[in-house]
């Protein structure tokens, strides 16, 4: 591209030292970890995100910052959805395919893009990035899940804006979980400790394990679990089982594994990691049924363990508006977008204007049905 930017092919070529000094510019002890070098060696180097998976690493790196960037075939493992601008363009005689995507692959969970100190650097990322699209002859770039900053920012570079919407629990300072139930009405508190009551009554117990507690024969077990349960959503799981290892090699200081148990025998487990103060859920797979098991196990250990540690929010992933009645609040995501078709561009725009309208109505609408009492 030129002597000061560059596309690099894998997170390795970049080298841990680098690209964490980026990530994390104020030196955090608990960074963001889905922003860390740890985290795209393990998806890469795992043949999880790989040219053959259809994410083929071209990381943007220039004097004072870094884009995370994969080449796509494909619109899969995204979770902010373009298929239909894909086929708008098609139909047209255009070709989507390939794009760029400035992501954690298969991660909805917001965080920094544009890994850099300064504001002037990270426009010159997206200055940049937007640059690269014809030259390397892509239809696009998406930008997903980054900061409101960030995205503020590539709106004043005129990329195109879209919002969307996750579940998030905030924690007040609870002391503990009923602490935080007493802020619920009366029949939602109920219906939260007659599910958790239900999972305890099937002789259901939980195992809180991080660090050097996860060990490969648990990562063995939850592997299954999540490729059991990803096999029947998505067909076929994204992530492998040697991603999983070398995420405990890399980051089992900031990763949260709950494994339910029944009869002395794991039945469940709920991936999450953690920094900046929040639990970040992830993956979850179980092999048995136990009514409430997912909500017990994915959701209520996860505001224990926040409770506990005094973390200031988990976010549960994406989607899933039954995690409202659980106490987990409507809050925007956000994306940006650069297509390079001027008249597919022009129909995106006004799609997303009546979109993000669409958005913020409904968040405004499902706040309106939280489970607090109402004095909250």
């Amino acid at each position: 591209m030129t002597a000061t930017a560059r596309l690099v092919t894998s997170a390795a070529q970049i080298g841990a030292k680098h690209w964490n000094a980026l990530a994390n510019p104020q030196g955090l002890a608990d960074p963001h970890p889905f922003t860390s070098y740890e985290f795209f060696a393990a998806l890469e180097e795992s043949g999880s995100a790989c040219a053959v998976t259809g994410w083929q690493p071209a990381h943007l790196l220039t004097d004072t910052g870094l884009m995370p960037l994969y080449l796509k075939n494909h619109s899969y493992g995204e979770y902010v959805f373009d298929h239909a601008w894909a086929e708008a363009l098609e139909r047209a005689g255009g070709d989507y395919y390939p794009k760029l995507q400035c992501a954690v692959p298969f991660t909805p969970v917001t965080g920094p893009r544009l890994l850099a100190a300064s504001d002037a650097a990270r426009a010159l990322l997206l200055k940049t990035a937007a640059g690269a699209i014809r030259q390397i002859g892509a239809s696009s770039l998406h930008i997903t899940f980054p900061t409101r900053a960030e995205w503020r920012c590539a709106g004043e570079a005129g990329y195109l804006l879209r919002t969307g919407q996750q579940f998030h629990w905030e924690n007040r300072g609870y002391k503990s979980f009923d602490e935080f139930l007493g802020e619920l009405s009366s029949a939602k508190r109920k219906n939260l400790r007659k599910e958790r009551a239900s999972v305890q009554g099937a002789g259901v117990t939980f195992d809180w394990l991080t660090g050097a507690e996860i060990t490969e024969s648990i990562w063995d077990q939850f592997f299954d679990f999540y490729r059991d349960t990803g096999g029947r959503k998505w067909g076929t799981p994204y992530l492998t089982r040697d991603f999983f290892s070398r995420l405990g090699q890399g980051l089992a200081h900031q990763a949260l594994l709950v494994m339910a148990k029944r009869d002395g025998r794991a039945i469940a487990g709920a991936l999450n990691l953690f920094g900046e103060g929040v639990l970040f859920g992830r993956n979850w797979g179980a092999s048995d049924y136990v009514p409430f098991l997912h909500f017990e196990t994915c959701y209520y250990q996860a505001i224990d363990f926040a409770i506990a540690r005094g973390l200031k929010r988990v976010e549960a992933g994406a989607q899933g508006e039954h995690k409202l009645l659980r106490g987990y609040l409507p809050v925007e995501t956000y994306s940006a977008h650069m297509i390079a078709h001027k008249g597919l561009a022009r129909a995106v725009d006004d799609f997303l204007e009546a979109e993000r309208a669409a958005v913020a109505e409904n968040i405004a609408e499902l706040a309106r049905h939280a489970p607090f009492k109402k004095e909250r």
